[in-house]
């Protein structure tokens, strides 16, 4: 008889065992992995300082264009753009490449918990301007950790993960 319940036992053992690994399993499965990559627009023609709304130079658009060379192997599931010319030019070869429309957002009365509600479990672009790349970037990580992009500077590239609750981010500079 002893042995009968240490067998009832070290099977109920097994099998409760079983079942916590099957459980955490099943939460690793449900851990959501979002992906954003944040660009500012290519150079823009600033021949009339006049006009609000520029398009790029022939060096932007050789910029636009390098920038959907250097995401070629990134599967965006949707891509984001300010309603400029210059950031939708810059935006386009990499939509195109995507097979994607380009979704239009306003830098200024965006929600970001709508926006990274919607975006979850994406890999998303967003080109925005030199002042509203990092502001955006900063309110993803809350938290004030990047400044303004030089004017003169059209590559950076910030990438922020969120794997569950973990953000993690960094900078890199594109010539």
């Amino acid at each position: 008889m002893k042995h009968l319940y240490l067998l009832t036992f070290t099977c109920l053992f097994m099998i409760l065992s079983s079942c916590t690994d099957i459980k955490k399993n099943e939460d690793a499965s449900k851990t959501i992995m979002s992906t954003y990559y944040f660009i500012r627009h290519a150079e823009k023609d600033r021949t009339d300082s006049t006009d609000k709304n520029p398009h790029l130079t022939d060096i932007g658009k050789l910029r636009a264009d390098h920038w959907s060379e250097i995401f070629g192997e990134v599967k965006f599931d949707v891509i984001y753009s300010t309603d400029y010319n210059r950031t939708k030019e810059t935006a386009q070869p990499t939509a195109d490449k995507n097979n994607l429309e380009i979704t239009l957002y306003d830098p200024k009365g965006i929600d970001t918990k709508s926006f990274l509600k919607a975006t979850e479990g994406k890999t998303v672009l967003v080109v925005g301007h030199s002042n509203t790349t990092p502001t955006f970037v900063n309110k993803i990580l809350d938290q004030k950790k990047y400044d303004d992009i030089d004017d003169n500077n059209n590559g950076n590239l910030y990438i922020v993960t969120i794997i569950g609750k973990t953000i993690s981010d960094q900078v890199l500079v594109i010539n």
